[in-house]
């Protein structure tokens, strides 16, 4: 006798885990890394194993790939949480490490940290010796960008791999691998009629697809036939909300909704998803990490105060900490909130990247370069060059753009009061690239 919960009297662990591959060819997703010939394949394949960091969106398989990692490589596996751990256990673990048999016989055990970004100084510096020596293999898996997190001592001798959501036909590979193929769900009569709510709701996190389908399947008898289609879906999951919690369900749609009120302009709806947040336990800092990129990428040049707010903040949070630093939080958000905005910068350096990458041997103009050297002023370094202060208005008329690049334009001033102003000035200075209107 079988039930969602039990299978011949014995407790079942939920879908997630029971679908959780052992080997890199039953794991989805990341190619890019995986992949015949790429990066981590082949560090498992040649068994020449470092340390690494997995920095990712929740449920695209991080700790998945660290288990497989050790047991494609025979190495003993241990494992630390950043949010229960302390010191003690830190030293703990790399004591075992030290005494453990197969590294006397050469291989390194590997310490798996989740969430690593939630260890401090203290707690990194800890693990730092026993890195550098080969005591252990330091896998870490984060979901915030390692070089905020991660102490630069540590993070010099880790690999950063980049992970990404997974995409629709990972989402389907899952999907028809876990009713096909998990004890539970295959002795069951399922079809899917329509995936488009169960892969939105997913949002790339294969974690979060195979609970949907658990809460699913559970909300019907198991003895009679399921069709699954957006109803279904949308039914169960508005019965089965999961409440916000910094490592729950909702996290990224919370945040999400926090950056996207800011960038609309709605003050009152940024603030109370900012409540959210922190009543939800949510690091502080994190937010005030958001809200300097909400200043630099969506108030940008319509209000360049918003960007030293949005740093002090950060700096004040960082401080004096909580309750009080709620405070100087809404304070910061409301102040995004409300100001103009403007993704200018934002665009011109993304438009300016990509032209850099694919023009990275084009020549800098001769009056541009330095001329250290007697040589090099003989071959013409420097010579023709400008001092825009010698020249009235402190502006010299002078091209800089490499030669294949010029007449080129990343910036486009928007129209706000602050950058009327800047466009006003390129005008006058620049009418090739800036014609007044």
């Amino acid at each position: 006798m079988m039930t969602g919960d039990t299978i011949r009297g014995r407790m079942l662990a939920p879908l997630p885990e029971r679908m959780r591959p052992h080997d890199l060819e039953g794991y989805v997703g990341q190619r890019h890394l995986i992949g015949k010939g790429c990066i981590l394949r082949n560090m498992i394949e040649s068994g020449n194993l470092s340390s690494f960091i997995l920095w990712g969106p929740p449920g695209v398989g991080k700790t998945t790939l660290s288990r497989i990692v050790a047991k494609s490589l025979g190495r003993e596996f241990f494992t630390l949480s950043a949010v229960s751990a302390g010191v003690k256990d830190v030293r703990d673990v790399i004591d075992k490490a030290r005494s453990n048999s197969l590294f006397s016989n050469g291989l390194s055990p590997i310490l798996f940290i989740d969430e690593i970004h939630r260890f401090n100084k203290s707690q990194q510096d800890a693990l730092l010796g026993a890195v550098e020596d080969g005591t252990i293999v330091l896998i870490g898996a984060t979901t915030e960008n390692p070089s905020f997190e991660v102490i630069t001592p540590l993070l010099s001798r880790c690999q950063v791999f980049v992970l990404k959501s997974l995409q629709k036909d990972d989402l389907q590979t899952l999907l028809e691998r876990a009713l096909k193929t998990d004890e539970i769900l295959k002795h069951r009569e399922i079809s899917v009629k329509e995936t488009d709510a169960l892969f939105r709701h997913s949002a790339g996190d294969a974690r979060k697809l195979l609970n949907i389908l658990e809460i699913v399947t559970g909300a019907f008898p198991a003895d009679a036939p399921l069709v699954i289609d957006n109803k279904a879906v949308t039914s169960c999951l508005q019965e089965n909300i999961a409440i916000y919690d910094k490592g729950g369900e909702m996290h990224y749609d919370v945040i999400s909704a926090f950056i996207k009120s800011v960038r609309g302009s709605d003050p009152n709806a940024a603030v109370y998803y900012l409540a959210r947040m922190l009543d939800g336990g949510e690091d502080p800092l994190f937010i005030a990490r958001r809200l300097c990129i909400l200043a630099a990428e969506d108030v940008g040049l319509a209000n360049p105060n918003a960007l030293l707010l949005a740093n002090a903040t950060f700096q004040i949070v960082h401080t004096i900490g909580m309750p009080e630093a709620r405070i100087p939080l809404s304070e910061c958000t409301i102040y995004l909130a409300s100001s103009p905005k403007s993704n200018s910068a934002y665009m011109a350096i993304n438009e300016a990247l990509a032209v850099a990458k694919d023009t990275q041997m084009a020549s800098v103009p001769l009056y541009l370069r330095n001329a250290p050297t007697q040589l090099m002023a003989d071959l013409g370094y420097s010579d023709g060059y400008k001092y825009a202060h010698d020249y009235p208005g402190h502006f010299a008329d002078l091209e800089f753009m490499p030669s294949e690049l010029i007449g080129r334009k990343f910036y486009e001033p928007a129209q706000n009061k602050q950058e009327d102003g800047l466009r006003a000035r390129l005008e006058s200075i620049w009418p090739k690239y800036y014609p007044k209107k």
